[in-house]
Order: C-alpha cells, then sequence, then structure tokens
C-alpha cells in the first residue's frame, strides 16, 4: 500500500501512467486499431483529461512529497487531515481533527514554525487556496480524500508561482480525473459512538469529456474531550455532523485546451466540550479553469469562494452562553493566468499573475454567564487584496536541472472596522487606517542526477503572508485566557534554505533534506499579564532541522516512513519567551506505514505515528505531553468490485492531550473501530 515517495520518482510514475492511460483510451474509442509500433508512438501526445499543465523539470528541487491515490482512498480515519499527517512536520494549531475541533483553529503549518490558528502553509485544491477568507483556517471535512488524485506536499519552498501565502510551504490537492474514477464508487462505514459515514461518486461521460458528482455525509456522538476530573454537569461529548458535495465537469474546447468547472457545497455542526456550545461552519465554492496544451501552454483560472461561521461559548459553571458569534459571512474572489511561451526544450519558462481578494465581517453577542442577559454586542471586519505578478524558468542541462523565479506582490488592507456597543448607550465604532505595501520575493534551486539512482538538490527561497482579518480585528477568550486582537500586525516574511539527496535502489528509495528557515515578523500570541494574551509579530522564529523520508516496495509488502526533528526557538530579544521553543510546536514526529496487499485481493496495512512534547504557550508553562498511536486498516473482496472494509483509530487508546490552556485540558480521538463496505464498480 505504497503512500509516498521520493518526488523525482513519482512524477516520472504519474507521467508514465498518464500516457499508458491515454494510449488505452484511444484504442478502446478507435475499433479495429491494432496495437502497433505506430500507434505506441502517438500515446507521448495524448492527455488525459482533467489534469494541471505538466510539472516544471525544477520542481523536485525543492524537495517535494507526493502522497498517492491508493493511500487517499484507504486512511484509518478517512479524514484529509489523518492522510496528510503521514508526512513527518505537519502541524495544526490543534493536534485534534475535523471532528472535535473548533473549526475556526485548524490552520495548517509544516517545519515547526509556530503553532497558529490561521494557516501558514498555503492549501490549494486544483490550483484554488482553500483557506477561509477571514479566518485563515482550512475547511478539512470539505476536502474528501475519495475525490483527490493526489496530494503535494512541498515543506518551505516559498512562493514561487503559487501565490502568496505559503510562508511554511504549500499543499496541493488534485482532484481526481475519469482515467482513476469508477463510473459509480460508494462506501458506507458505521463505527464506535454511533458513528456513520456515507460516501458516493457518479462519473458518467459526457461526449468527449465527463462530469463527476460525489457526496459524502458523516456523524457520530463524539466522544468526551474533557478528562473526567474537569468535567461538570454541563459537560457534553464533541458530537458531529457535517456533508459536502461536489461537482467536477470538463470538456475539451479544441484538440489542445479543456474547460474545467468545479463547485463544491459544505456545512459542518460540532458540539464543543458543553452542551450548547456549537459551532457551524459552511462554504460554497466555484471555480473554472481553461487549461491549453499547444505551443504556448495556458492555465488560466477564476474562482468564488462564499463562507460563513457561528460558534457558541458556553460556561463550564453554570452552563449558560457567554458568547454567540452569530454569523461571519466572508468571501473569497481571485484568479491567475500562467502563461508558457515555447522557448526551447531546455527551458520551461512560467510567466504570469494572480489576483486574491479577501473579505469578511464578524457579529458577537457577549452575555452574562449568571444572568443571561446581554452585555455586549460587537462587529469587527475587513478586506485584504494581494495581486503579484511572477516569472521562473526551468533550465535543462543534461543531468544538471536549473531553476528560478520572483514575485512581485502588491498588498492592501482595508476597511478595518471594530465596533462594540454595551446593553444600554451608544455604540463605539474604531476605524483603523488602511495600509499597503510592496512584496518581493523570489526562489531559486538546483537539481543534479549524479547517476540513475542518486539526485542531489537544493534551493533558497523567501515568501509572505498578511495577517488575516481575524488576527487584526478579533479579540477572543478560551477559558481562562483571553487574546487581543492587533490591527497594526506586519505581514510575516520567510527566508529559507535546505539541501538534500535522494536515492533510489530497485524497490527501495531514501530521502533527507536539511533546512534552515526563518519567520521574520511572526505572529504569536504572546502573554501580556496573568491570563491576558495579544496578537504580535516577534522579531523571528528560526527552525532548522532535518527530514528523512523512506520506501520500500518488495512483491506484495511495502513500508514507507517519515521523521522530522525541528531545533525550533523564537529570537525575541528582551521578552521572557526569548529562546524557547514556539508554542504548538514539537522538537520531533515521525510516522511510519507497513502494508501488505494482493493484487486484487486482501490488503492489511498498520501506521504509527509519534509527536514528542510541545507547549501551549509562550512561556512554555501548559505542557501537551508526548503522543504514540497506532492506526490501522484491512480489507477483503467480497466480490469483483466490493470490499468489506475495517479499519481502526488509535488501536492501544493512548490518551492525546490537544489542549492545555492554564490546566483547562482537552483530549484528542480515543480508539475507535470502523467497519464498512466499499464498491468500486
Amino acid at each position: 500500500m505504497r503512500r509516498h515517495s521520493d518526488y523525482g520518482h513519482r512524477m516520472e510514475m504519474e507521467n508514465r501512467r498518464i500516457r499508458q492511460a491515454g494510449a488505452l483510451a484511444l484504442l478502446l474509442a478507435t475499433p479495429g486499431v491494432a496495437q502497433s509500433e505506430s500507434a505506441a508512438s502517438t500515446t507521448e501526445d495524448i492527455v488525459v483529461l482533467g489534469r494541471s499543465l505538466p510539472l516544471p523539470p525544477g520542481t523536485p528541487a525543492y524537495g517535494a512529497v507526493v502522497i498517492g491515490r491508493d493511500r487517499l482512498t484507504s486512511s484509518p480515519s478517512g479524514r484529509i487531515e489523518g492522510v496528510l499527517a503521514d508526512v513527518a512536520g505537519f502541524q495544526q494549531f490543534r493536534r485534534s481533527d475535523s471532528r472535535s475541533a473548533n473549526p475556526s483553529a485548524q490552520g495548517a503549518t509544516l517545519r515547526a514554525l509556530g503553532g497558529n490558528a490561521s494557516s501558514r502553509t498555503l492549501v490549494l485544491l486544483d490550483g484554488v487556496p482553500v483557506a477561509d477568507p477571514f479566518f485563515g483556517y482550512i475547511p478539512f471535512s470539505a476536502l474528501v480524500p475519495d475525490r483527490l488524485s493526489l496530494v503535494r506536499i512541498t515543506r518551505g519552498g516559498g512562493s514561487g508561482a503559487f501565490g502568496a501565502g505559503a510562508v511554511a510551504g504549500t499543499i496541493e490537492l488534485a482532484s481526481a480525473g475519469r482515467d482513476e474514477l469508477p463510473a459509480v464508487a460508494a462506501s458506507a462505514f458505521y463505527g464506535s459512538r454511533s458513528a456513520s459515514e456515507i460516501a458516493a461518486t457518479v462519473s458518467p461521460d459526457l461526449g468527449a469529456g465527463y462530469a463527476t458528482l460525489s457526496g459524502r455525509w458523516d456523524r457520530g456522538d463524539g466522544f468526551d474531550t474533557t478528562p473526567r476530573a474537569q468535567r461538570t454537569p454541563f459537560t457534553a461529548r464533541a458530537a458531529y455532523e457535517s456533508w459536502s458535495a461536489n461537482l467536477r465537469g470538463v470538456a475539451p474546447v479544441s484538440g489542445d485546451a479543456e474547460i474545467q468547472a468545479r463547485a463544491t457545497l459544505f456545512h459542518d455542526d460540532r458540539t464543543l466540550r458543553f452542551r450548547g456550545a456549537d459551532s457551524v461552519s459552511e462554504g460554497q465554492d466555484a471555480s473554472l479553469r481553461l487549461i491549453a496544451r499547444g505551443a504556448w501552454k495556458v492555465d488560466a483560472l477564476a474562482y468564488l469562494q462564499a463562507r460563513n461561521f457561528a460558534n457558541v461559548v458556553i460556561s463550564a459553571a453554570t452552563g449558560r452562553r457567554t458568547l454567540d458569534q452569530r454569523n461571519t459571512p466572508s468571501i473569497g474572489l481571485g484568479g491567475k493566468l500562467e502563461v508558457r511561451p515555447p522557448v526551447g526544450e531546455a527551458h520551461v519558462l512560467r510567466i504570469g499573475g494572480d489576483v486574491r481578494r479577501a473579505s469578511g465581517t464578524l457579529y458577537e453577542d457577549a452575555y452574562n454567564a449568571t444572568t443571561g442577559a446581554a452585555t455586549a454586542r460587537r462587529k469587527a471586519g475587513g478586506a485584504q487584496t494581494t495581486a503579484g505578478l511572477f516569472i521562473e524558468d526551468d533550465w535543462t542541462l543534461g543531468r544538471l536541472v536549473l531553476t528560478g523565479g520572483a514575485r512581485a506582490d502588491r498588498w492592501t488592507i482595508t476597511d478595518g472596522t471594530f465596533q462594540t456597543a454595551g446593553a444600554t448607550g451608544p455604540a463605539t465604532l474604531t476605524r483603523y487606517p488602511n495600509r499597503s505595501g510592496w512584496e518581493a520575493t523570489g526562489r531559486a534551486g538546483a537539481l543534479f542526477r549524479v547517476t540513475d539512482a542518486i539526485a542531489l538538490r537544493a534551493a533558497a527561497y523567501t515568501g509572505f503572508r498578511l495577517p488575516t482579518p481575524n488576527e487584526l480585528y478579533r479579540p477572543f477568550v478560551v477559558f481562562p485566557i483571553t487574546t487581543a486582537a492587533n490591527a497594526l500586525l506586519d505581514p510575516e516574511r520567510l527566508r529559507g534554505v535546505e539541501a538534500g539527496a535522494d536515492v533510489t535502489l530497485g524497490g527501495i528509495r531514501l530521502g533527507a533534506t536539511l533546512f534552515d528557515n526563518r519567520l521574520r515578523d511572526a505572529i504569536a500570541n504572546v502573554t501580556t499579564g496573568p491570563n491576558m494574551r495579544q496578537r504580535r509579530n516577534v522579531n523571528a522564529i528560526v527552525a532548522r532541522g532535518v527530514e528523512l523520508t523512506a520506501a520500500a516496495s518488495l512483491g506484495e509488502v511495502s513500508l514507507d516512513a517519515s521523521y522530522a526533528y525541528s531545533h525550533a526557538r523564537v529570537k525575541a530579544p528582551g521578552q521572557a519567551f526569548d529562546g524557547l521553543r514556539p508554542s504548538q510546536t514539537p522538537a520531533h514526529s515521525a510516522s511510519a506505514t507497513l502494508g501488505w496487499a494482493r493484487a486484487a485481493g486482501p490488503a492489511v496495512s498498520m501506521t504509527v505515528r509519534y509527536v514528542s512534547r510541545q507547549y501551549e504557550d509562550d512561556l512554555q508553562v501548559d505542557a501537551l505531553r508526548p503522543a504514540l498511536t497506532v492506526d490501522g486498516v484491512a480489507s477483503v473482496p467480497l466480490f469483483r468490485s466490493l470490499r468489506l472494509v475495517g479499519r481502526v483509530e488509535n488501536l492501544f487508546d493512548e490518551t492525546v492531550v490537544t489542549r492545555n490552556a492554564g490546566g483547562s485540558i482537552d483530549l484528542g480521538t480515543p480508539r475507535t473501530l470502523w467497519i464498512g463496505l466499499r464498491l468500486t464498480g
């Protein structure tokens, strides 16, 4: 059950599979055509619909890791964040997943650059940024693994042609194409604590193109996230219910161009810690993409996102609501244009630009925890825009590939407001001045294939991320700690270098990367007094370390492993936390999966993950102890297209502490068993 490998090998196999699928499609569509040498020679020009443009040859210089479709469709949790955890160094703000975490805290980061509820990693789905426009969190419950072809994770790497925001790396999600999707697929699972999960996909051919309609619904009574000693009469399990629907259509418009359209709807309800402490997140996303593969290659993309979030905070002492974040509408819209002119076989030149505008407004009401009376009404929001131009070139010189590029981005932060009103009396409105600036970033890399088995690589890069409207304007409380917003936050700026090597010996692939990343003006929750914090820019977070990957395929047995060590420290001269490890950041993380699979027969895999000790806060007072978990998946065929599947999460019921704020503790997923059927007809 092969999951991920060194990037160059995966890219070669992916391109080979696409050519083979294209050749088969041609033969099936043309009756009477023999499999002759001349017919086979045309397969190099055949393209499977629904893909993006080919990857530039210098891409492996940035040390990307790819997770394949076989792993995406057979993970123990069935959730994308569980799959991403296979890559050591991937972390969320909390250790909990999209069943029991507050959605607004589900930021993603890489390379130990510090936990943040807003994502420091740029997450793209078919080229579209998926982060919430107001909060910056990732809607993981809407990213269903079964719908994807692969996940490409670049740790570090700067922004390059991806766009602004990739200070901790880039996670690219690619939708599955028609060659990977059966006409009909479905699955149904039942799990511990009355959990249910149902998904279905239909992918009919429509003329020369195709469409894919998929849906997923899941729910569960949840588990007690609160330790027994801290439970009150108002404590509740982390119940959840979510659904999402996705429609994707692909149609050729000429011999070398196609249109890709996608629309996604999702809705997610969760209960967090206490009865009535309910959160709701929802979205309606749409995108339209033109891909042209002629002499002048073109990737043109436009997208729109409409999101909303609501959340109720409940008092542990009285069971009454203390805060009702009743409405947070936000809009994200943007686009990208990339052109690759024909400049000769040795060069792949990329020229283009992209723009993204994010805006949103939070409406919330505060209440007296004893009487239930309203005490304040607040409104906060603003908008921000980034617009950039980029140029990048990959130059192949025999066994050496050189790659480099530069970006220039204009950013604006506008319309920032914070309004508050008491139960009586007039409202107080604060308007923040508009701000703008320019950011110049770039990246460069080299890939040298010493032999067919050994490749050396090195890269240097810069990048930046704007603070989100949530970080700028919205204060929040996680009892007993109040965190104030800061409308004067500066953008975060990254500088990094790395070097690595990849070795392929038969069915064994090994990779190693040394990195040194510095995140200047890092946004952190800084302690300002007892139970008081504020979002502030700190001088820098410096993370140095090593990342190791290994993959082996020996007949029916496979092994995949990943390890990351990060020596991360906060640089804040004069501050109490100067020289300490960033909050929410482990020094060690590791993942290993051992699998056995027989062709068209039974399959089984076990995954072991380890995360070392980390701290909730900047002063290293509230510790999150290490966690070692074991997950597994097993399946046996019942009929030609039907499988019986069993899954287990946290097999040995490890106690995973996900939050420790002043001694108030939350726990992660306990042992969870699943049994179900999967149809891949």
